[in-house]
């Protein structure tokens, strides 16, 4: 494993590890993870790594891991040169540039789908794609306005798990929709409504998509129009609804089980 340390000649090869905070891309589709298990569990998945800048200690460390991936280039720094790249004080000891992966073909996802309309939260986007992996739901499909599944926060909270998610971003919801029921999916909105089904009394179909709402509004009527069911979980008298994060987890777990 060959270590490079930061020079003046190799100095912009690094600028991008400040350049890309939160929402950002470069145009060859970059994106920046943060923190040791992060990293490790997108190098589990045989994501295009451009480069990892960390500290000796993470190099040694993983070093079996890291040796096996053939990564181009490892730069080695101190905690407190990192600092100075990033621009702010850091928690950890390793960041990973990487290619995010292309989309999966609507018509190639798996039978069970977590879908968001218009989520506006990278944190909300991170926690779901964590909790749908750990509940065996590996399809996201995500509208072109909310934020990417490869943001640096929606990667960081979902702690690396996106890594084993497909994904689609799609710009039409009706249409997309109407799509996945020609593909056999029963589309199961999660909302309240006066004639919605009770989560308990909830039959499971072999093809699912679960809908969520946006964290405020939920999900319009004319949405949920075009749906086949909606789902209520029964909460307490006087209590109107769960975050989407948990809510979307509830549900799942629900249809899994």
């Amino acid at each position: 494993m060959e270590l490079t340390n930061i020079t003046e000649t190799n100095k912009h090869l690094i600028e991008i590890y400040s350049k890309l905070r939160e929402n950002a891309f470069s145009s060859d589709n970059s994106f920046i993870a943060d923190s040791p298990k992060v990293i490790n569990l997108l190098l589990d998945e045989n994501i295009e790594v451009k480069s990892i800048l960390a500290t000796r200690e993470y190099y040694e460390q993983y070093f079996e891991l890291i040796e096996s991936k053939k990564i181009p280039l490892l730069f080695v720094a101190t905690k407190e040169q990192m600092k100075e790249i990033v621009g702010h004080k850091i928690h950890h000891n390793a960041m990973l540039h990487g290619v995010r992966p292309k989309q999966t073909e609507l018509d190639k996802l798996n039978n069970q789908i977590i879908m968001l309309d218009n989520i506006t939260s990278a944190e909300n986007v991170g926690s779901i794609a964590r909790s749908s992996v750990a509940l065996g739901v590996n399809s996201y499909l995500l509208p072109k306005e909310s934020p990417h599944p490869y943001t640096r926060r929606t990667v960081r909270v979902s702690m690396g798990y996106i890594g084993k998610m497909n994904f689609h971003i799609y710009d039409d919801i009706f249409k997309t929709i109407e799509r996945l029921k020609s593909l056999g999916y029963r589309i199961l909105a999660g909302e309240v409504t006066e004639d919605s089904t009770p989560l308990k009394k909830l039959k499971t179909p072999e093809k699912w998509v679960l809908l969520m709402g946006h964290e405020g509004n939920g999900i319009s009527k004319e949405i949920l129009d075009v749906c086949d069911e909606v789902v209520t979980i029964e909460m307490a008298k006087g209590v109107k609804s769960f975050n989407v994060g948990v809510a979307s987890s509830l549900i799942m777990y629900r249809l899994q089980n």
